[in-house]
């Protein structure tokens, strides 16, 4: 047989195997969007508004759009610590109120300083915090409710509420203790290079 005939072989079996992890990754993904609807009407049923439901990209899917990311509801006051929540401040180096961090028993609050108007335009929030954070989170978890070692309704989940351009809160739900940590020191470091950024360009 000839070099060619042979790549010309080899090539034919790799298309076969690509096309065959084409249709496994598909039937996943189908899987994977079945789940999320079912997620979704679960929380319709419990009251949620169709805003706060964010929805997850399967793993063989891009990140979704920034459109898709942020929630922008009717301006509100922030909501005051209840008594399962503990409140944190996040501050610069230098001792600068960034934030307000109202950790509950699976979940996040971060309220920004009154004296601090973060833009979601401003990096590197959506590079990083969103896209590197947010994202890989929720990518991780959709993988382990597809083989089934998480239930969909523990899913990690997160909601960016804003007035215009400006965050005004960022809700996080099921969040454990390591996650925790590795979100408190993500948001700190975005916050404060944010600040960096809009305090050089006054």
């Amino acid at each position: 047989m000839s070099q060619n005939a042979e790549q010309i072989k080899r090539l034919v079996s790799f298309k076969k195997k690509l096309e065959k992890r084409v249709e496994e990754l598909e039937c996943e993904l189908k899987e994977l969007q079945a789940t999320l609807e079912t997620v979704n009407s679960i929380l319709l049923e419990k009251g949620f508004k169709r805003a706060e439901i964010i929805k997850a990209p399967a793993p063989t899917e891009a990140p979704p759009p920034r459109e898709a990311l942020l929630v922008e509801p009717e301006p509100s006051p922030a909501q005051p610590p209840t008594e399962s929540e503990n409140v944190v401040p996040l501050k610069t180096v230098v001792g600068e109120l960034l934030a307000d961090l109202y950790v509950g028993e699976d979940s996040l609050r971060v309220v920004p300083a009154e004296d601090k108007d973060f833009n979601i335009s401003t990096p590197p929030f959506t590079q990083f915090l969103v896209e590197k954070v947010f994202v890989k989170m929720q990518e991780k978890d959709s993988e382990l409710v597809g083989t089934g070692q998480l239930a969909a309704e523990k899913m990690f989940s997160y909601n960016i509420v804003r007035e215009g351009d400006i965050i005004r809160e960022i809700l996080i739900k099921h969040v454990d203790s390591d996650r925790l940590r590795e979100l408190k020191s993500s948001i700190r470091w975005t916050l404060e290079k944010m600040h960096e950024k809009t305090r050089s360009q006054s």
